[in-house]
């Protein structure tokens, strides 16, 4: 464990995540290089690594909080994926996919709340700003931005399809 930190702090992320399989290997009852790969694995967004050695960690100590945020949101990262390139594909369309994704909204709403799918309130500034003709600003560069999860939509009413807009049947 001891080599796999160092090469963690040198950044020789290959090497750690040898070196924390081998510390797994060495002793099998132990969670924590199962924990420190699926971080590592997380952070380098190889989410499906970071899912299995969550899972690992599970075994291991089912009440392991950072090993279960692992595997969570890992799982949603790849859901949302998936579902982002059958949208673009019009996949979304068979009654299959429809059905699975409904599943995984109405998940998300029972754990997080019903506003975490809601549409979007309109904003005002922005209805006004279309109205009326904005004066030149100079442009300003922008950081680079790294994969990011797509911000929570605001709360909305209730009752609001979050399917409406993917099509379907």
């Amino acid at each position: 464990m001891g080599q796999a930190e160092s090469s963690v702090r040198g950044g020789q992320v290959d090497n750690a995540l040898i070196a924390f399989r081998d510390a797994a290997t060495a002793d099998p009852t132990q969670k924590e290089p199962w924990v420190r790969t699926a971080q590592l694995e997380f952070d380098r967004t190889h989410y499906a690594r970071a899912i299995v050695a969550a899972e690992e960690a599970m075994q291991r100590d089912p009440d392991d909080i950072v090993a279960d945020g692992i595997l969570t949101v890992s799982g949603f990262r790849i859901a949302n994926h998936a579902l982002q390139r059958l949208q673009g594909r019009g996949a979304l369309a068979s009654e299959t996919a429809r059905r699975e994704a409904e599943t995984l909204a109405n998940t998300l709403r029972e754990t997080m709340g019903p506003a975490i799918l809601a549409e979007p309130e309109p904003a005002r500034a922005s209805r006004r700003n279309a109205r009326t003709p904005q004066r030149s600003q100079p442009a300003t560069s922008a950081p680079a931005q790294e994969e990011r999860a797509p911000a929570a939509p605001a709360p909305a009413r209730s009752g609001a399809d979050p399917f409406k807009n993917i099509g379907g049947n």
